[in-house]
């Protein structure tokens, strides 16, 4: 039995670094050799001194990327979409660093179009690759193998919340074995172990692996004896400061001041110059080819039937609250009669200004095509919260206590909440709470892959229809 279970426990960990930059290697020299012969039929050209040279940069430089801040990790609790974006980021400083080398070592021989499959190849499969590995990952933690033991010292409401966090799922490999606290709250009573005399006989006795420490600042000498007990046992040991001191935020995160540790709000991913040039990047280009592709042919069909509808100047022009809740001008197709509401009531079902063509291009989401232009003008991002009317952002910071939270990122055509379902009017305190919710999450879990997954969302709600459209 003693067998079968440090079986169940098997770990590749010692080992794990060395296969995960062994495998990647394997996966660039495959996107080489598929490269060439994308680009020369055969693999002939490989042998030139100068491919050769850029093959062994593009092996040296991944490996490097690879061991600089432990790239390999792979953090158990950790969402795909975070380990393909820390992908994708090493891709580019790859790519990079290769076409400065070339530029540089005047390799005029190159073949450009061989590095654009290269990267083509290699992002490919390098994707497929991290997204298959977690999934297996998964897999056999569910089954039980590849599996840590935890305790928890703190019997209290942190150290339950952990709990709950590490128990939701049996893909995240953590078996929870119980609390020790010298206190025994009712709730928590038949998961408690023992006091903390008794935690050093019991993790030399259970092989545990980790223990977290849920225990309050006042509780000095306990953690310090715990410290000692893990050090002296090649335990690893984990803090979970107990934040509702400060907030009830469960987003917070910790950064450093040299060796203080400051406590911030929530986390904003768009707050790192490396993913503002990322999303500043993906806008330019993303509502450029909408402007270039899209306009030239259905601007003017659609500027003459609203002309031919009803007076009034194609645009609707409004003052909306943007980034860090500064004004700006948003553009939109008009969809209404010229009326004297329209800075101060939002459109309702039903709504007598609304056209009978702007009724279709409100319901296709047509009129907000002319936002592009704002995006390219880097008033408004592709994907954010969406931007409210000036009057109306005003009414709600008073009346919802995080509203102006939302207003941390540039305002989008499309977001987060608008793609689970709230859009349009908002009747009620709570259809905007809601909304503000969705928002402030975004914001916290910004990501490129999430853009796309929202933009490809918003597509395909636009094709079925949406019932708050309107």
């Amino acid at each position: 039995m003693k067998i079968l279970e440090e079986l169940s426990r098997f770990r590749m960990s010692r080992y794990f670094k060395l296969l995960f930059v062994c495998w990647d290697v394997i996966l660039l020299n495959t996107a080489i050799l598929l490269s060439a012969l994308a680009r020369f039929g055969s693999l002939e050209e490989l042998w030139i001194k100068e491919e050769k040279t850029v093959s062994l940069l593009a092996n040296l430089i991944w490996i490097g990327l690879l061991l600089n801040k432990d790239s390999y990790r792979m953090i158990r609790i950790e969402r795909i979409e975070s380990i393909l974006m820390r992908t994708i980021r090493k891709l580019i400083i790859h790519a990079s660093l290769i076409a400065i080398f070339v530029v540089f070592l005047k390799f005029t021989d190159i073949s450009r179009l061989r590095l654009l499959y290269f990267y083509l190849f290699f992002f490919g499969i390098l994707l497929i690759s991290r997204y298959i590995s977690m999934k297996l990952l998964k897999e056999i933690r569910s089954k039980g193998y590849n599996f840590k033991k935890i305790i928890i010292a703190g019997a209290n409401e942190t150290g339950e919340g952990m709990r709950k966090i590490l128990a939701k799922d049996l893909t995240y490999g953590y078996k929870f074995l119980g609390f020790f606290d010298d206190k025994v709250e009712a709730s928590l009573s038949e998961q408690i172990l023992g006091d903390f005399d008794a935690v050093e006989d019991f993790v030399l006795k259970e092989n545990v692996d980790e223990m977290y420490v849920a225990l309050h600042i006042d509780k000095i000498e306990v953690i310090n004896k715990l410290i000692k007990i893990c050090e002296q046992n090649m335990i690893r040991i984990k803090f979970i400061p107990d934040f509702q001191l400060y907030t009830k935020s469960n987003k917070v995160e910790i950064t450093f001041y040299e060796n203080t540790p400051v406590l911030m709000l929530r986390r904003e991913p768009l707050e790192f110059a490396m993913n503002k040039l990322i999303k500043k990047a993906f806008d330019v280009c993303f509502s450029a080819l909408v402007i270039l592709l899209i306009f030239p042919w259905l601007f003017p069909v659609v500027m003459l039937i609203i002309k031919l509808e009803s007076p009034g100047p194609f645009f609707f022009k409004q003052k909306r609250s943007g980034r860090d809740n500064r004004a700006f001008t948003c553009l939109k197709f008009r969809s209404m009669y010229i009326n004297d509401l329209a800075d101060n009531k939002q459109a309702g079902k039903g709504d007598s200004r609304i056209t009978k063509f702007g009724a279709f291009i409100r319901k296709t989401s047509i009129d907000e095509l002319p936002q592009f232009f704002n995006v390219f003008w880097g008033d408004m991002s592709v994907v954010g919260p969406r931007p409210h009317m000036v009057n109306l952002s005003k009414e709600y910071s008073e009346l919802i206590n995080n509203y102006l939270v939302r207003q941390f990122a540039k305002p989008g055509i499309t977001g987060w909440a608008q793609v689970n379902g709230f859009r349009g009017e908002t009747k009620e305190l709570i259809d905007m709470e809601n909304r503000v919710e969705y928002d402030i999450w975004y914001i916290e879990n910004w990501s490129l892959l999430l853009d796309i997954k929202i933009i490809v969302r918003t597509i395909i709600n636009v094709l079925k229809g949406e019932e708050n459209a309107y």
